[in-house]
Formats: C-alpha cells, structure tokens, sequence
C-alpha cells in the first residue's frame, strides 16, 4: 500500500471516484455531495494537496488535504492538516483506508510541525461518526455554516460535526 500525490493524469480517475461515491451516498445517506469543479480539483493536483493510495499499483482510494479551513474550524483554524473527500473504490471497501490516511498524516505532521490532523462530515452522518472515532479521531463538536463562498454546494446549509487527532 502506497499513499502518493495525485498527477494531472489521474484527474479523469478522481473524478469517477467521486462519481461512484455520490452514488454510494444517495443509497445508504440522505445528503450527497453535489460534485465538485475540475479548477478545484486541477488546482489542489497543482498544490501536490490530492492523494491516492495505491494497491498493487491499482488506484484503490483518493484524497484531498488543506491546510487552513477557516470557514468551517473559525477561530481554531490553525497548525492543522485538513483531510477532505476520502474515497474509496468499491473493490477495496475494507481496506480501511482512514487508518492508513491518518498514519500518512501523523508523519507528514511530524515533518512540517502541524498539530493536529482534523476533519469533518455531516452532523446527522451517525456511521460515519462513529467510524471515525473508532479510528482515533476525537469529537470535538458542531458547527452551522453560515458562510459557504468557496466551499463545494453541499456545504450550503448544513450542520458539521468536526474530528481531529491532537498530535
């Protein structure tokens, strides 16, 4: 298992990742993201802040980080690696994936003197909140997104709960 930075080649790929997730989302949640710009996406490639974890050479997951996050942390936005839009193939569904991202993220915190690994997901995402505290990720409350502009549409008018790992 490899954690790589995505290249502009790979942009067609992260795209039918995210198409596969939306699809995964509308099955079993009643939100979904409502999909996402290729300037968003081109831009973070560019920014080396796109991911992919390979298996056996495959393209199994893919990812995106930050590194400020202002409109959904406020005040807390701060030494902080943001991790956003975690997939993961179907074929590899099991992997888990978001164990493997948050090892890659405590060394890359340790390199660049980052203290905390955070994330988000939607308030009422009762699997998904649980999951990640089973992954290590601490609760540390819920957000209401008054402010979107630059956020991808399915920020709009939502409440986020918000994780993080103090390193």
């Amino acid at each position: 298992m490899q954690v790589q930075n995505s290249q502009s080649c790979d942009i067609d790929t992260i795209f039918e990742f995210y198409d596969l997730a939306i699809a995964h989302q509308k099955k079993v949640f009643n939100k979904h993201w409502q999909g996402f710009s290729l300037e968003l996406v081109s831009q973070e490639v560019s920014e080396n802040r796109q991911y992919k974890i390979l298996v056996d050479g495959v393209v199994a997951c893919v990812f995106a980080v930050t590194f400020n996050d202002k409109l959904i942390w406020g005040n807390r936005d701060r030494d902080s690696i943001y991790i956003h839009r975690i997939v993961t193939h179907p074929n590899f569904r099991g992997y888990a994936f978001v164990k493997e991202i948050i090892k890659w993220a405590k060394g890359y915190a340790s390199k660049h003197a980052i203290k905390y690994i955070r994330m988000d997901t939607w308030a009422d995402n009762e699997k998904l909140l649980h999951y990640y505290t089973s992954c290590g990720f601490n609760y540390v409350g819920l957000v209401t997104l008054t402010e979107t502009e630059g956020l991808p549409k399915h920020y709009e008018g939502i409440s986020l709960s918000l994780f993080e790992i103090e390193l």
